[in-house]
């Protein structure tokens, strides 16, 4: 029997909120910086709640790029969730009708997929709400101090809490980068096309947005044709 509650889903919430709070302070800072109200910074990450995909769009907005630019971009940074949110539907118990699963798709990010997904048995919707409400409050509240902060602080103080949310980004890349060379070389490309796309002039035509989805999907196709994960019955032939 399915004995998940909503209290349980808070109690394991608690780690992945405690972590929003400080990276989505570091993007109210950015947000800040790049002249956006408090409010406007707030409701961006309550109607948003992924760090990349934030990121992404506000290079877009201060570049000032279209929105079909901003769609675009944030279809292939955020593409990955609706991945997890199928891979999780087989996780989730008859109480998940489908406004239910449209709710919860809301607030699936990489760290509440990773403790949904790694529960033993079926979860409930109790569960999946308790799960998702403490994140997605503390990355909003944390970007509205972040921001609020930022139009206080001094220039300095803001420059140095605003690497916060790049410090997150180098915090994953880098141990998956040790583990696997794939995943190292497929972030060196990723650079390198980035770096090319900045400072060689016969690039200077392409916008900021389009950057970033030419060096997303440029990087990914690489690592797909050099480094191709192996299916499960190449895993079982060997």
């Amino acid at each position: 029997m399915n004995r998940l509650r909503f209290t349980d889903g808070i109690r394991d919430s608690i780690p992945i909120a405690l972590g929003y709070l400080s990276v989505s302070f570091g993007f109210g800072i950015m947000a800040s910086g790049a002249g956006l109200s408090p409010l406007t910074a707030a409701l961006i990450s309550l109607c948003n709640v992924t760090s990349a995909g934030q990121v992404a769009g506000l290079s877009v907005m201060t570049a000032g790029g279209t929105l079909f630019e901003m769609a675009l971009t944030q279809l292939v940074i955020n593409m990955r969730y609706a991945l997890m949110s199928l891979s999780l539907s087989q996780k989730m118990d008859k109480s998940f009708t489908i406004p239910h699963r449209l709710a919860s798709s809301f607030f699936i990010t990489d760290e509440i997929f990773a403790v949904a997904a790694g529960k033993s048995c079926d979860i409930n919707k109790k569960y999946m709400y308790g799960l998702g409400i403490l994140p997605v409050l503390s990355w909003t509240s944390g970007t509205l101090l972040g921001a609020v902060a930022g139009e206080l602080l001094p220039e300095a103080v803001k420059n140095a809490l605003g690497i916060a949310i790049y410090g997150m980004f180098v915090a994953i890349v880098i141990p998956a980068s040790k583990k696997s060379a794939g995943t190292a070389a497929v972030v060196a490309a990723a650079v390198a096309i980035s770096c090319a796309m900045k400072y060689i002039p016969a690039f200077s035509f392409i916008s900021p947005g389009f950057a970033v989805i030419i060096c997303a999907v440029a990087a990914a196709l690489a690592g797909a044709v050099f480094f191709p994960v192996p299916s499960s019955d190449d895993k079982e032939a060997e």
